[in-house]
């Protein structure tokens, strides 16, 4: 199982930063939506992973050859 996480960092002037690892394709939109709303819910700027960009069909056929190896 991966790992999935949430990084949060906020700067001294109180812009927060969060960042998402572990999670693969749009769905770190949905792992973060309560904290952006907990947090104000006003996005300034959204920049995304490599891995946020992996559809089902290439994290499907990673695990495959993963467990081939």
């Amino acid at each position: 199982m991966d790992i999935q996480e949430i990084n949060v960092f906020i700067d001294t002037n109180g812009r927060v930063q969060v960042e998402v690892r572990g999670v693969k394709g749009n769905l770190c939109l949905d792992f973060t939506s309560e904290l952006e709303a907990a947090l104000g819910g006003e996005i300034e700027t959204r920049e995304m992973t490599p891995e946020a960009y992996e559809t089902l069909n290439q994290i499907v056929q990673k695990k495959i050859e993963e467990k081939g190896r």
